[in-house]
């Protein structure tokens, strides 16, 4: 009993750290993942329809940005994070909190979820495609009222596969004054060697994931026509 409530007292009183940690992991996650799904979105776009047999088929186009979203996806979170601190310093006067850190998190997610979006067209029926250009459809309408609205289940199960990998990511946020809940469970549960403060990390964001996940099955479980 008395080893518990120490565990309770412990976490009673760090719970302004944990109220501002969720806090920092919330302005993180608000903005990188609008932000990656944006331009990850038109990004993805562009790959797909400038591939082989597309209404904007380009082999140089598709080749070209195939390879930037490679590369760039190939960086370790944590070199990402360096390499882009004079940029993030640039545009925000500093590398340091939850802001700053979402443009090193931004950069990251957009390119992956440009990958998930051409994935998501690629399931697209052909012939539900070659139907409407049949009917003289305009590219423009091709995007957004063919491809993007039939592959519209599978781009919301993206969407929450993005954002439990952004949430994962975030926790190294932490090397660059980025905060967060990860960062917490480093700071306190691996650095001053609080179990009961990193175990609690854990079963939280656990929760925060499957929860993410669900959401995300039964939006797109409602969206699939099939």
């Amino acid at each position: 009993m008395g080893q518990q409530y120490d565990i309770w007292e412990n976490l009673m009183r760090l719970r302004p750290e944990f109220y501002k940690s969720f806090w920092q992991t919330a302005v993180m996650l608000g903005i990188s993942v609008p932000v990656s799904v944006l331009i990850g979105g038109l990004l993805g776009v562009w790959l797909f329809t400038t591939n082989r047999n597309q209404i904007f088929a380009n082999r140089r186009v598709n080749h070209f940005l195939g390879f930037t979203i490679d590369f760039i996806r190939a960086f370790p979170f944590v070199i990402l994070m360096i390499v882009m601190m004079k940029p993030t310093r640039m545009i925000m006067g500093t590398t340091f909190g939850p802001v700053a850190a979402s443009i090193s998190l931004s950069v990251a997610a957009m390119f992956y979820f440009a990958r998930l979006v051409e994935q998501n067209l690629a399931e697209v029926p052909k012939g539900v495609v070659e139907a409407a250009l049949a009917m003289g459809a305009k590219p423009s309408t091709i995007i957004t009222k063919v491809l993007l609205n039939e592959a519209r289940a599978g781009l919301v199960r993206s969407i929450a596969i993005l954002i439990i990998a952004t949430l994962g990511t975030s926790a190294a946020a932490g090397l660059i004054g980025g905060g967060g809940v990860g960062d917490l469970g480093i700071r306190y549960g691996h650095q001053r060697y609080m179990a009961d403060v990193l175990w609690t990390v854990v079963a939280l964001l656990s929760a925060l994931v499957v929860c993410i996940q669900s959401v995300g099955n039964y939006l797109a479980a409602r969206l699939d026509k099939r």
